[in-house]
């Protein structure tokens, strides 16, 4: 049904209305797009008391915010957009808005998933429909055919069967027809009845049923594909627990709903349960099945401090861990809102279509009536008989009028990019519309970040060294012993690394955290000291410290001090496994790779070494990082930039494409983001490229085909050598062919 357009201005009125109710808030802010809400207020006001009022208000609201039609707020209120976001407030003067105080709230999410099911329920209820009446309306044309064949002197009983296709085969275009006819549109629906019910008057009632077949049945099959879209979606909704096991502070668990989870709550998940929400193992050892967010078949272990991701399985032990992302902003809700974002956003090329969608339309049908006259009063042809020897001018106008429907033209770019997103959202891979994949297929050149992107971020302990040498254990245990009590990542890194290799746990009898330099313990009458080298060189050791060997440029130093023992613990971040293998694939297929990073120049050229990038650029602030994007964008490259940090934003946002890592990525490099690889799998950069040159591909095969046909079937039509029936199969089985090439994408190895 169509919406009905006296209501849908309703979103302004709905956002006064509660503007009125609350008057300590000034102002409310929203963007549909990225689920972002805030509201301003005067002075200090308790948030809680409209919280609910205005989560019932967006929610009924969202779907029209999403259409942004056009509206105009009441006396008293002001209307203005900032960005992607509407901002709805109360008219006051400039001065008194900066003293505005804007809240941050949490996106609704009322009946989400009830939605999203009803939606997906609906979609594949209408193939369903849509392939049920194509075969009774196929089945009729055949019963037809067959009919006036075997008993031409029954003409009534081929005409029935006949009817009965018509009706089957017209209904969906019918109703779609009708709604439109309303609001004063036509599109090729009408095209098609036009055609159908023209055929009837010259007394082609079989051609009008195979056209009507043949459109159901492509209708039915553009449903299927974009509900094999919407099920990627839904498999993830389903995936989402419901309910967790709390662990209280008296050590009894409790079975609570998701939505009561806060941070730093401890869940325990038995084999074959979901994790209920983001993540730290403190206790057990397990793995977990994490394919419904990353496509990967491999089983993930887990063990005490690895991170585990709502949604996904735990196999065959028993863990408990702390949340430290709740449930509405987990990796798997990020993943859902951006699918659903993607789904909406269109590529430039289908935004084109879309333009002349209804223009074109109104062209073919007074292209139509045109050559009518022409072929009619210009050529002398009957106007409406036709014979064995000459089909009629109204014949070939109708032949004219399928043929040149652009059903396929406007279908090949929609189906293609639904399938390519539906196929990333499976694996790994988010895009944030049809435009970055159009745009990541053409990049000649790739700027990477070092630390968190070509490298994991997590600092592993690679050496112990002692002064005087051959103590290197005892350094060992009693950093461990200081650092099991702190939670730098270092520290992680220093007790990850002594449990593995069974280092003893001391028991400190006294610690102490010094800010901004170390930390201090005493174990027994011994006093003990962590910290970096600024400490040694401060202290009583001064002259002997400057005189120990520094650390490779690569790798990071952690100092510790007894009585009698002075040593280091050597560590490095870890490059990722798959980094070499991923920039090596990269450069076989042309593309430019350059490291961006912060970090110092041999570090850098280390780790560049390592794994073969073409160029490093190092020692670079955020500021030089835009402008070594923009340098590589002027020497003539289309650059992507992968990145995960809030210094990586500006430069994200410079390139020609944005990718963040999903995982570690920071809020402000996911905001920027056009695609986001989950779970920081760099090596699904190299399969976002690749679906991305496949959808290309694919896009250029459709519009190769549609407009192929539609030109040779306009110009034989033109000529007259063209019967209806021939028209119908080519301008039918185009549409089929289009929707079947596009669901290669979403069924096809990405080789």
């Amino acid at each position: 049904m169509a919406p009905d357009k006296s209501k849908q201005v309703n979103w302004v009125d709905e956002l006064v209305a509660f503007l009125r109710e609350q008057p300590a808030v000034t102002a409310v802010r929203i963007d549909p797009t990225s689920h972002s809400v805030a509201v301003a207020t005067l002075g200090n006001v308790n948030v809680a008391d409209f919280k609910a009022r205005l989560a019932a208000t967006i929610a009924g609201v969202e779907a029209q915010l999403a259409a942004k039609p056009s509206a105009r707020a009441p006396a008293g209120y002001a209307l203005r957009q900032e960005g992607g976001a509407t901002v709805v407030g109360r008219e006051t003067c400039v001065t008194a808005e900066k003293l505005w105080l804007w809240r941050e709230m949490e996106w609704p999410d009322l009946e989400r998933e009830e939605a999203h099911e009803h939606a997906h329920g609906h979609a594949e209820q209408e193939w369903k429909t849509l392939a049920v009446l194509a075969t009774v309306c196929g089945a009729a044309g055949i019963a037809g055919a067959i009919s006036g064949y075997l008993a031409p002197q029954l003409p009534w009983l081929a005409r029935s069967f006949f009817v009965i296709g018509l009706i089957t085969g017209a209904w969906d275009a019918a109703v779609d027809s009708w709604e439109n006819l309303k609001r004063r549109e036509i599109d090729i629906h009408f095209l098609m009845l036009a055609v159908a019910i023209g055929a009837i008057f010259i007394g082609a009632w079989g051609e009008a049923v195979l056209l009507l077949f043949l459109f159901s049945a492509s209708g039915a099959m553009e449903e299927y594909a974009l509900d094999r879209t919407q099920r990627e979606v839904s498999a993830l909704l389903k995936t989402a627990p419901k309910h967790a096991t709390l662990i209280r502070p008296d050590g009894t668990e409790q079975d609570v709903p998701v939505e009561q989870l806060k941070l730093g709550s401890r869940l325990l998940v038995k084999p074959g349960e979901a994790f209920a929400a983001d993540g730290v193992v403190v206790k057990g050892q397990s793995a977990s099945d994490e394919s419904a967010l990353t496509g990967e078949a491999t089983p993930v272990e887990k063990r005490t401090g690895d991170q585990v991701f709502s949604g996904t399985i735990n196999l065959w032990g028993a863990i408990e861990f702390d949340v430290v992302r709740l449930p509405a902003e987990s990796t798997l809700q990020k993943i859902i809102r951006l699918i659903q974002t993607a789904q909406k956003l269109k590529a430039p090329s289908e935004r084109f279509t879309d333009k002349f969608g209804t223009g074109y339309t109104y062209a073919v049908i007074g292209g139509s009536f045109a050559m009518f006259l022409l072929w009619w009063l210009g050529f002398g042809l009957p106007a409406f008989t036709n014979t064995p020897e000459v089909r009629s001018a109204f014949y070939r106008a109708m032949t004219l009028m399928v043929v040149a429907s652009p059903c396929a033209l406007v279908l090949s770019i929609p189906s293609a990019i639904l399938a390519a997103i539906a196929w990333g959202a499976r694996h790994g891979v988010l895009f944030r519309g049809g435009a970055a994949i159009e745009k990541l297929a053409d990049i000649t050149a790739v700027a990477l970040d070092k630390t968190g992107t070509l490298t994991t971020g997590e600092l592993a302990v690679v050496g112990t060294e002692s002064f005087p040498p051959g103590r290197e254990r005892e350094v060992l245990e009693l950093a461990y012993a200081l650092e099991s009590k702190s939670q730098h990542p270092i520290a992680r890194a220093i007790v990850r690394h002594a449990k593995a290799v069974g280092a003893r746990s001391l028991e400190l009898d006294e610690f102490q955290s010094l800010t901004g330099q170390g930390l201090r313990g005493k174990l027994g009458d011994v006093q003990l000291l962590l910290g970096r080298r600024e400490l040694l060189e401060t202290g009583p050791l001064a002259g002997w410290a400057r005189r120990l060997p520094p650390a490779a440029a690569e790798l990071s130093e952690v100092w510790v001090v007894g009585s009698d023992l002075v040593g280091r613990v050597l560590l490095k971040d870890q490059i990722r496994a798959e980094s070499a293998g991923v920039l090596a694939e990269l450069k076989r297929s042309g593309i430019r790779t350059i490291m961006l990073t912060g970090d110092r120049t041999h570090a850098a050229e280390a780790v560049a070494k390592e794994i073969g990038l073409d160029e490093v650029r190092a020692g670079l602030s955020p500021e030089d990082k835009v402008k070594a994007i923009m340098d590589i964008r002027a020497s003539g490259r289309r650059v992507a930039m992968v990145g995960d940090g809030v210094n990586d934003a500006p430069s994200l946002a410079a390139a020609d494409v944005s990718v963040a890592m999903g995982a570690r990525g920071s809020d402000a490099a996911l905001e920027q983001a056009e695609v986001i690889l989950m779970h920081d799998r760099i090596e699904n950069f190299l399969a976002a490229q690749r679906l991305s040159r496949r959808a290309r591909a694919v896009i250029r095969q459709n519009l190769t085909i549609s407009l192929g046909v539609v030109i040779v079937m306009v110009i034989t039509t033109a000529a007259g050598a063209v019967p209806l029936a021939i028209g119908v199969a080519a301008h039918e089985g185009s549409t089929l062919v289009v929707c079947l090439n596009s669901l290669r994408l979403l069924f096809g190895r990405n080789r």
